[in-house]
């Protein structure tokens, strides 16, 4: 559980490029997800560049830590592949806190920008990144190495535990 109570949201990253090894570590790390029925309904699209990075900061008000990442992962889920549809945004979000925890692992700093389900922004980055119809631009992953350490802390709140019924 370390893992789990050291990651957080890092929304300030140093100028250091993250290795394609540690990228790729990342995408095999989303790809372990659990998926309903295996549907593994997943596909990525890696970003680094300057002006595809500066473009997506600008897309909505909380995307602004994306213009200093090294890297951007946006996670879709294509409906093309899917078994189940509407299990897609759910295999999604565990895709992506397992990015967020690898990420962790590798000693970067990640946050997890929502686009989805907000039409705007989806329609933006669907737009920008000429995404098929058929696919649903989930989610944008900014990636680097954390400016400064932050103190996490823990959440464990007892009066929200339930046993048996609520």
């Amino acid at each position: 559980m370390s893992l789990i109570f050291k990651r957080h949201s890092v929304r300030r990253f140093t100028e250091e490029k993250v290795s394609d090894e540690k990228i790729e570590n990342l995408l095999k790390a989303g790809m372990q997800a659990p998926s309903a029925c295996n549907q593994q309904a997943w596909e990525f699209i890696v970003i680094s560049k300057d002006e595809d990075k500066k473009a997506i900061s600008e897309m909505h008000q909380f995307a602004k830590p994306a213009e200093k990442a090294s890297h951007l992962i946006v996670t879709v889920g294509n409906l093309n592949e899917a078994k189940i549809h509407r299990m897609i945004e759910q295999d999604l979000g565990a895709c992506n806190e397992n990015i967020l925890l690898q990420a962790t692992h590798e000693g970067l700093g990640a946050v997890w920008l929502g686009f989805h389900p907000i039409e705007d922004r989806t329609l933006k980055l669907k737009d920008y990144l000429n995404i098929p119809d058929h696919c649903i631009p989930f989610s944008v992953i900014c990636v680097g190495y954390p400016i400064g350490e932050t103190d996490v802390k823990l959440r464990y709140d007892e009066s929200k535990v339930h046993f048996d019924r609520y």
